[in-house]
């Protein structure tokens, strides 16, 4: 999941130009002055807290919800706002440079950027932080694995990372690569940490990814008070609420509201009471009441979408529960899945006409260029009778409903995430739908948490997930290295394919812009065709609630990514 300049090749790629979110961060402010002070609560969505609060993430804990809090007080090395365009509002690099082959990479840091105990940020915390990620996207066994290996060829088209000086990064790549991708989806992973404050064990790796998995969710912990963000942590009540104060040494712009709570949400009806009582200032309508809308009379909604997809993941690991990876393997068992998903009744009955058709790796909304024009025709359109037709002519057969080849029947569990009601009609559509088809599944509810953390790690105890929200793309450059490549930290599904891999890998290699478009839509159509231990699910916006009171919210939100930026926030009396 997941931020990216001086263009060159990539000049032209303007996704507000090409109707991405069709909002500007930062657009032309209200008339009315802002006003500095109060408390703005902001209710995350049902039974989702954070876990991990180190700016690099967990494999285990690769969520939004810790994405989004970890950018409240840590600066990106690069942020490129909603138009593709480095932003030196939100990224510590003033500049990124590169030579014509694709292998060198400079970056100037912007000398005004401090942390919050007054020293400098500079070129030594940027390689400090790179060899934490490089440390943990390795095949040693640390503590905790990095979410990001895979992704912006991390580690293994990284020669080196060095500090010249202290303002300025060069970093070598081991090939050329393409530019644009790599400052996007490689050095847009790194997110600065203070060396003075992290570095616990300089000669042992393994004992310092020990510290800092042992501090991770310990939000209070002092080194986290040592930041360069709009924000820092001031107190912290596990599954009640998350506490942040405005950093008064922030270099930019500094918040105007005073504290930002996070509050833990039980269920889709206690949010919805708080935002109807107005004890909750921002926070999110559930699809099962987008409807209801006239009884919130003192808020606004508004459907964001993020540049992104939705899907249920698939287990194709031999390890899987009851030998199952061997029909998951099998395409026309995948094809009958994805034909038994009702993505139209979905977006229609259960989520009230908010959501867009979802076949590949780039949901419909929000349009961007990168959406291969011939996917507009679904591979697989929902038509259970079809799909069993297709699981008959491979082989299967229906015994006691339940499809059966050999010693393979098509029963699993599917391990979904609990606290949306939404989510719940659509596990049970699901359920449904597929049972029409021969294929039996039992759902199996638990916490966000638990489904979200489920890897090739425990691949014994998983057969399918859904955690309610697919994967949102945190750049502009919507490659799916981290996703679908052989070995990839985010290949939950343990998915490998020689024909993915040399697609993937085509999307990074030096090319127009043209080219580069070319390289995306044939991956994608691949992605879309062969379901790569995915099943694809209708993309469902955020509808969300901001009230009358508080400004700036809606406006500020960038599609790329889903930034949001209290710090532009305020309340009105």
């Amino acid at each position: 999941m997941r931020r990216a300049l001086i263009l060159s090749s990539l000049a032209t790629l303007s996704l507000v130009a090409a109707g991405l979110g069709g909002t500007s961060v930062f657009a032309a402010s209200t008339k009315l002055t802002p006003q500095k002070g109060g408390t703005v609560v902001y209710g995350l969505s049902a039974q989702v807290s954070p876990n991990w609060f180190f700016p690099e993430l967990s494999l285990n804990a690769d969520t939004t919800v810790n994405s989004e809090l970890t950018e409240l007080t840590y600066m990106p090395l690069v942020y490129f706002g909603p138009n593709n365009q480095l932003s030196q509002a939100y990224g510590l690099a003033s500049s990124v440079s590169y030579n014509k082959a694709g292998t060198v990479f400079t970056v100037h840091i912007n000398p005004k950027w401090h942390w919050s105990n007054g020293t400098p940020v500079t070129a030594q915390d940027v390689v400090f932080t790179y060899d934490i990620m490089k440390d943990g996207s390795g095949s040693v066994t640390y503590a905790w694995a990095y979410a990001g290996q895979g992704s912006g060829g991390m580690p293994y088209d990284w020669k080196s990372v060095v500090a010249k000086g202290k303002d300025t990064v060069v970093i070598t790549t081991t090939k050329p690569v393409n530019q644009q991708w790599f400052i996007r989806n490689g050095i847009g992973q790194i997110v600065p940490v203070p060396k003075s404050v992290w570095d616990k064990y300089p000669t042992n790796t393994k004992a310092e990814m020990k510290y800092i998995n042992s501090v991770a969710n310990s939000p209070t912990n002092p080194v986290y008070q040592v930041v360069d963000g709009p924000w820092r942590i001031e107190s912290s009540s596990p599954n009640l609420n998350w506490t942040y104060a405005a950093n008064t040494h922030f270099d930019g712009k500094k918040p105007y509201i005073n504290k930002l709570i996070f509050q833990y949400e039980t269920s889709d009806a206690a949010e919805f009471e708080g935002l109807k009582t107005g004890t909750i200032n921002y926070g999110y309508l559930p699809a099962s009441m987008a409807k209801d809308t006239s009884l919130l009379p003192n808020d606004k909604v508004a459907p964001q979408y993020s540049l992104g997809f939705n899907y249920i993941q698939l287990n194709m690991n031999p390890k899987a529960p009851g030998g199952i990876a061997k029909a998951f393997d099998q395409l026309p068992v995948r094809e009958a899945l994805q034909m038994g998903v009702n993505e139209p009744g979905i977006i229609k009955t259960i989520w009230k006409g908010y959501g867009a058709m979802d076949d590949t790796t780039l949901a419909t909304e929000p349009p961007n260029p990168f959406l291969d024009p011939a996917l507009k025709k679904q591979p697989y359109p929902f038509n259970p009778t079809k799909g069993r037709e297709i699981l008959e002519k491979a082989g299967w057969k229906m015994v006691n409903g339940v499809m059966t080849k050999g010693k393979l029947k098509l029963e699993f569990s599917l391990d979904a995430a609990s606290g949306s009601a939404s989510y719940t009609d659509i596990d049970q559509l699901l359920e449904q739908d597929w049972a029409k088809e021969g294929i039996k599944v039992n759902l199996v509810f638990q916490p966000f948490d638990t489904v979200v953390a489920y890897s090739p790690a425990d691949a014994s105890k998983w057969a399918a997930l859904n955690w309610n929200g697919g994967w949102g793309y945190g750049t502009g450059y919507p490659s799916g290295g981290v996703l679908f490549e052989t070995g990839a930290a985010e290949n939950s599904g343990s998915y490998s394919s020689a024909e993915m891999n040399k697609l993937i890998n085509a999307t990074y290699e030096p090319a127009s812009y043209k080219e580069s478009l070319q390289h995306m839509y044939a991956y994608e159509e691949y992605a879309a065709k062969q379901l790569p231990a995915v099943i694809y699910l209708p993309e469902q916006p955020s509808l969300t609630v901001v009230s009358d009171n508080l400004h700036n919210a809606i406006k500020t939100f960038n599609p790329i990514g889903g930034w949001v930026f209290p710090n532009e926030w305020w309340l009105s009396q």
